[in-house]
């Protein structure tokens, strides 16, 4: 039997493997519903998943330009020398390096590039659970801030716990034929624990009542209480799930 296994999507060949959304309507590859409160649609795309061409701006020469001030080139350290005496810089062994990678902005899906935005700082966005090569479960999560209708959800509701603040798992699908094998499950626990290892004290949901299975992307409720859920807030229309890590 071949295992079921998780990856991160931390580059596009893993971005370009998402799964097919079980209503070929939607598509995780194009959806934005969550990153904007306002205008976001999981409509699928097609044109999205063009790579659009670069082109690098184009900046003017200063070398004619009698008005430009002259570039003053290396700031001077009085108290270093090289090893030849001559003035020159060196590394602060005081000073904090922080190396982080820059997201990928330019020439890639525009989705692919709102999944990578974080991940310099907070790591990655998205899970894939795979059979083989085949991708069958997807997951997305993230901080709140990166997800402008979680919070507008969370704003309905005063009540809930502001400090600290909790991570969001905002979708979570598998593939039709995948279904009822308990990956959907095993994708949601992993996710819990990296956020947990990642600092998050408590993740949430925001589930859709009465939302078809192949038309919503936050599941039922019933799917987060059976993933060792709680309901925080019973509601009719926007219910709130969460999770302490």
């Amino acid at each position: 039997m071949t295992l079921f296994r998780i990856v991160d999507v931390a580059d596009l060949e893993t971005f370009r493997a998402l799964p097919p959304c079980a209503d070929p309507g939607f598509d995780h590859r194009t959806c934005d519903y969550w990153e904007d409160g306002e205008r976001g649609s999981r409509a699928a795309r097609l044109a999205w998943l063009d790579v659009p061409v670069a082109v690098p701006p184009t900046k003017p020469s200063m070398a004619d330009n009698p008005f430009a001030p002259a570039s003053p080139g290396p700031a001077f350290n009085a108290f270093f020398e090289d090893e030849e005496g001559e003035p020159g810089q060196a590394e602060n062994p005081f000073a904090p390096t922080v190396v982080r990678e820059r997201p990928a902005r330019a020439g890639v899906p525009r989705k692919y590039a709102l999944l990578d935005r974080g991940r310099g700082i907070f790591g990655t966005y998205a899970k894939v659970g795979l059979i083989g090569e085949s991708a069958v479960a997807y997951a997305q999560f993230g901080p709140l801030s990166a997800y402008p209708r979680g919070q507008r959800v969370r704003d309905l509701y005063p009540q809930l716990p502001a400090s600290p603040l909790p991570a969001v798992i905002t979708c979570i699908a598998t593939t039709s034929e995948a279904r009822g094998a308990g990956h959907a499950r095993t994708l949601v626990a992993a996710v819990c624990d990296d956020l947990a290892a990642r600092g998050f004290s408590a993740a949430e949901a925001y589930p859709e009542v009465g939302a078809r299975a192949e038309a919503t992307s936050a599941a039922t409720p019933g799917f987060w209480l059976g993933c060792d859920f709680t309901m925080a807030i019973d509601d009719d229309r926007f219910p709130v799930m969460r999770r302490e890590l």
